[in-house]
Formats: structure tokens, C-alpha cells, sequence
């Protein structure tokens, strides 16, 4: 719990693992106690990068359902209706879509919740919050992007701390506060604090865990002791 009254949620992005030894990082984060596991789907149309289907979801799935842990995929690809079934019965019981890819977003937000999946919808950076007016009480999460999509290990994009802030104001005014508000690229511990205290309850975070340069249970912490470490509100 921080000094806001929120927990924030670490959800490694494998996208920053070494493949090499996927499952042995992922097994790290989650005996940190992750208990979310971000997989990033591209498909070099809606985003310039191919990345990762529903192999690597199933892939990953023992090692979820071993800790009780969510895998969430963060689909970044166009016509996304086609694949959710195919996510779902690989085990990901959390789907992200982007509103600038999905022309009926209630129709696909509805499919997701059908397939038993927490749904969730993203923003570019450069999409403005209004876009989430209408689908917002039809959805568990959403997600601020704040990098462009496409790339991991971006540089991280400051004015996504006050559009955070935004939507969090917005989700207290209507009664929303149920919605997780999740962050996403270049989150780290240079704004981890900020972002929790603009209203952030859920940091994907790759490279920051991922890096190479300390355990990935190390990296965890760091991130959390940040997360813990804001000023209270007055």
C-alpha cells in the first residue's frame, strides 16, 4: 500500500526478457510476487514490430496458474475480434486493446469479458483521454501508453504523468474507481513515484526488471520502494 491508499501492481513486461531464459526470469518475478505478467503482441501493421502470439501465452501459462498470476496480453495489432478466442484458451485472462485499432469497441470490449478475460483498452500518447468517455464503464483497465508503441526500452514520456492524473480524477468524478489505471514504457524508477502518485495502480515495467544488470527479484523491489516512497496527500 502507498501513501496514496492504492497498491500498484508490477506487471513485468516480457518483451525485455532474454528469451533465452524466459521462464526462468519469469519464475523470478513472480516468486517476487508479481502477480501479473504483461506479454506484448504486435503484428507489424498496427505498430512497426512483430513480436509474440498465443504459443508464448501458453508457454507461460503453467507458470501463471502455479501462482495464482494473471497473464495479460497487450494487443497492439489490428482486428484484434479475430485472435481473442485464440488468447483466450492459451490462458490470458486479461486483454488489452487500443481504441485507435478497434472501430466497435464496445463490440470487442464485450467479447473480451464473454471469454471470462478482464477487458482493458489502451491510448497512444497522443490520443486524448476523451476517447475512453463511452467505453469507460465497460472496462477493468485502462492503459496510458507512454511511448509510442512498437519498441521496448523507450524513452519515457513526461507529459503521460499529468494525463494520468486526468483520468484519475475523471474515474473519482463518475464513480469509476474500480478501473486499475495501468502505465506503459520507460516506466522506472525515475518515475514510478510520480506516475503512483498521479493515480497509477498497475506499472508494466520491462527494462527496468529485465535489465540484466541486477536479479530481476532486485529490480522489483527497487521499483516498489519507489512506488512506497511518495508523499502522502494533504
Amino acid at each position: 500500500m502507498t501513501a496514496t491508499g492504492r497498491t500498484v501492481e508490477i506487471a513485468p513486461s516480457i518483451l525485455a526478457a532474454d528469451f533465452r531464459k524466459l521462464g526462468e526470469q519469469v519464475a523470478d518475478a513472480l516468486a517476487a510476487g508479481c502477480r501479473r505478467l504483461h506479454v506484448d503482441v504486435m503484428d507489424g501493421h498496427f505498430v512497426p514490430n512483430i513480436s509474440m502470439g498465443p504459443l508464448v501465452v501458453e508457454a507461460l501459462r503453467p507458470l501463471a496458474e502455479a501462482s495464482s498470476a494473471v497473464i495479460e496480453v497487450h494487443l497492439m495489432i489490428a482486428d484484434a475480434d479475430r485472435y481473442l478466442d485464440a488468447f483466450a484458451q492459451a490462458g490470458a485472462r486479461a486483454m488489452t486493446v487500443h481504441v485507435e485499432a478497434c472501430p466497435h469497441l464496445h463490440r470487442t470490449v464485450g467479447a473480451i469479458r464473454d471469454l471470462a478475460s478482464q477487458p482493458g483498452v489502451a491510448l497512444n500518447p497522443a490520443t486524448p483521454l476523451g476517447a475512453l468517455d463511452e467505453i469507460l464503464p465497460d472496462i477493468d483497465v485502462a492503459l496510458i501508453m507512454s511511448v509510442d508503441p512498437g519498441f521496448g526500452g523507450q524513452r519515457f514520456i513526461q507529459s503521460s504523468i499529468a494525463k494520468v492524473a486526468r483520468l484519475r480524477a475523471t474515474l473519482e468524478a463518475r464513480g469509476l474507481e474500480r478501473i486499475a489505471i495501468e502505465v506503459d514504457g520507460g516506466v522506472g524508477p525515475e518515475n514510478v513515484a510520480a506516475l503512483t502518485k498521479a493515480g497509477m495502480t498497475i506499472a508494466v515495467a520491462g527494462t527496468s526488471v529485465f535489465n540484466g544488470g541486477k536479479p530481476v527479484g532486485e529490480n522489483i523491489r527497487i521499483l516498489r520502494t519507489a512506488c512506497a516512497a511518495i508523499a502522502p496527500k494533504r
